[in-house]
């Protein structure tokens, strides 16, 4: 793969210093979009652009962090481990406001940043996601690209994901692949996650995948009927395997 990574966190970061009003949200279109063509520019669709002061107030501490020198020196890393994997694409780190305010809801962004990722895909675009309500730190910039790096990566051999166990085996990859060590199981609540969630393997609705990958308070919590399942079990489970048994597949895979 050809990486170029991007340095997106200042220009979010300018979008805050704008006034709380039309003109930021006009400021932040105009920053996304493509004026001559009216496609995407930037990938900064999960930004809330209205955040309150808790947002430019993290980006500062990201940004301190040197979050984006981080981020870009891991995916340079991860193009050379890359270099038979085909494609074109750029890399930056995008912040979603799962904190406050009703702009994002955490778990359909997670969803929808893990699996319907085409939009962007097709446009050379994958983002690192980081959230409001985690506390920033090099290693959470460095595995926000990498997992996005190795997602792509996993999209561009076998496809765009539509069952579970699909899915399951695109995150285990890409995990496992940025060092995550979260999240994580019991031994026996893995053993009990792997027997309860084989049924499911082959679904493709939503509320029962919901519920499988991120559990059934999250899923409850959603309108969707629970299953069985710890928090995150199913994310669980395919990073355990991809760690372990798995992991000599995954390595032929990428060489």
């Amino acid at each position: 793969m050809k990486l170029t990574f991007v340095r997106l966190l200042q220009i979010q970061r300018d979008l805050y210093g704008l006034p709380r009003n039309m003109e930021r949200f006009r400021a932040y279109l105009a920053t996304m979009t493509d004026p001559a063509t009216g496609d995407l520019k930037l990938p900064l669709v999960a930004m809330n652009p209205m955040g309150k002061e808790h947002v430019p107030a993290l980006l500062d501490e990201w940004i301190a962090l040197g979050a984006d020198d981080l981020a870009a020196r891991a995916v340079a890393e991860a193009a050379i481990q890359l270099d038979r994997v085909g494609g074109e694409f750029q890399v930056g780190l995008v912040m979603a406001d799962d904190a406050k305010g009703g702009w994002t809801n955490r778990y359909f962004s997670e969803f929808g940043h893990m699996f319907e990722t085409k939009p962007l895909h097709r446009r050379g675009w994958l983002t690192g996601m980081l959230w409001t309500t985690e506390t920033p730190s090099p290693e959470a910039a460095r595995e926000a690209a990498l997992t996005s790096v190795f997602r792509g990566a996993h999209v561009e051999q076998h496809g765009y994901a539509r069952t579970l166990g699909e899915m399951m085996a695109q995150e285990g990859f890409a995990m496992a692949n940025a060092g995550s060590l979260a999240p994580s199981l019991d031994a026996d609540d893995l053993a009990y996650t792997r027997q309860v969630i084989a049924p499911y393997l082959g679904v493709t609705d939503q509320p029962t995948i919901m519920a499988c990958l991120f559990g059934d308070e999250i899923a409850s919590g959603l309108g969707y009927p629970p299953l069985g399942f710890s928090n995150r079990a199913g994310l669980a489970l395919a990073l355990a395997d991809a760690r372990s048994s798995r992991q000599p597949e995954l390595d032929r895979t990428l060489h």
